[in-house]
């Protein structure tokens, strides 16, 4: 893992130990000599622990942990923010990108510019199913200047890839769900190899706008409520990045550092933010970073703790928490309350590091 800095602590850490050996040439100073070194060697693997410990993946392996990308990138800017964070993560081998929603031939067309600008272009991407289109799809003109070629199935990619490493691919799902729903049809033997799906949707207790907001209907689960219906009926573990956790606003202080920082990274995503701005309602002011967080919990999972619940989804896409002794057993973690300081430190310091020096806490 590359760091810039050692990791935070709680400022306990390993203890020194002062020895003393009180006579010399007896045997007390001998069985004292011996105890010494015993903790010398104990102490010594301890700090080793610790170093490694804080280095390993989030696979537990010390080797990258595999992920796939499910995104509706084009639309919402946040995509193109998680995609980022994955890309600039050594802790996380990319095995392959799959467009979600409308014309996914297109947003595969502005995955494949936006990773050859990047260096990375040896990542598979495919297109997912196409359907009809409700958004607007800001970014069109980024994605128009790819050349056009045919893509490979984004279902079968997922498929493909969970066969082929059982129990070790985490599925990260950042849009509505239309692919992976075709994936549990298809082969649900296949999609349950999977590790883990770590996604960002629905609405628990918050909606969308402030912390009073009520529950109301999150896009993703919106655009296909029978895609989160199967997912949670699947059987893989389910780890939920709802609107409760994930308005996480980038602030004109985090903008600056990022589209400022000048790499071919940061200069794409630029480029994406303007497109974005001159082609949103209402011309937002910043982007709300709701996609990032599920990216930057797959790596990073104490930003964003879990809480075990029971969903409920409805045709029209509400997410209802079922709670009580009669209830069935839980199918999903849950994160309700996320670190916002310490996810946001966590992306810009991956996405636009700063100089040697700077204080900030993230990794």
């Amino acid at each position: 893992m590359v760091s810039h800095r050692g990791p935070r602590t709680d400022g306990r850490g390993i203890t020194g130990h002062r020895w003393r050996a009180q006579i010399e040439g007896t045997d007390e100073y001998s069985s004292g000599m011996k105890r010494m070194r015993w903790s010398v060697a104990l102490c010594l693997t301890a700090l080793m622990t610790v170093t490694v410990c804080c280095q390993v993946p989030a696979s537990g392996t010390g080797k990258p942990q595999l992920v796939l990308l499910d995104t509706d990138i084009g639309d919402d800017i946040d995509d193109a923010f998680a995609l980022s964070l994955l890309l600039k993560s050594p802790e996380v081998k990319l095995l392959g990108i799959s467009t979600a929603y409308g014309d996914t031939e297109l947003r595969a067309r502005l995955v494949d510019r936006f990773l050859a600008a990047a260096g990375r272009g040896d990542i598979p991407v495919a297109a997912g199913i196409a359907m009809p289109q409700a958004s607007v799809f800001t970014q069109r003109a980024y994605a128009e200047r790819q050349p056009e070629r045919k893509h490979a199935d984004g279902v079968r990619l997922l498929l493909d890839v969970a066969r082929k490493h059982p129990g070790e691919v985490t599925l990260i799902a950042i849009g509505p769900l239309t692919n992976v729903r075709a994936a549990i049809q298809r082969d649900p033997a296949g999609f349950r190899k999977l590790r883990r799906v770590v996604l960002m949707g629905g609405s628990v207790y918050r909606g969308y706008g402030d912390e009073k907001a009520p529950p109301q209907v999150e896009w993703n689960a919106k655009c296909d409520p029978a895609g989160l219906q199967a997912l949670l009926a699947s059987g893989v573990p389910i780890f939920v990045m709802p609107l409760d956790s994930t308005q996480i606003r980038l602030d004109a202080a985090g903008q600056d550092r990022v589209f400022g920082d000048g790499s071919v990274l940061t200069d794409q995503l630029a480029v994406l933010y303007h497109q974005w701005k001159a082609r949103s309602d209402g011309h937002p002011t910043g982007p709300v970073l709701y996609d990032p967080v599920a990216a930057a919990y797959a790596i990073r999972p104490e930003l964003c703790p879990m809480r075990q619940m029971r969903l409920e989804v409805d045709d029209k896409g509400m997410t209802r928490p079922v709670e009580g002794p009669s209830v069935a057993p839980p199918n999903a973690e849950v994160c309700l309350k996320s670190d916002e300081k310490g996810f946001l430190e966590f992306l810009l310091w991956r996405i636009a590091p700063v100089a040697a020096g700077d204080s900030s806490g993230g990794k």
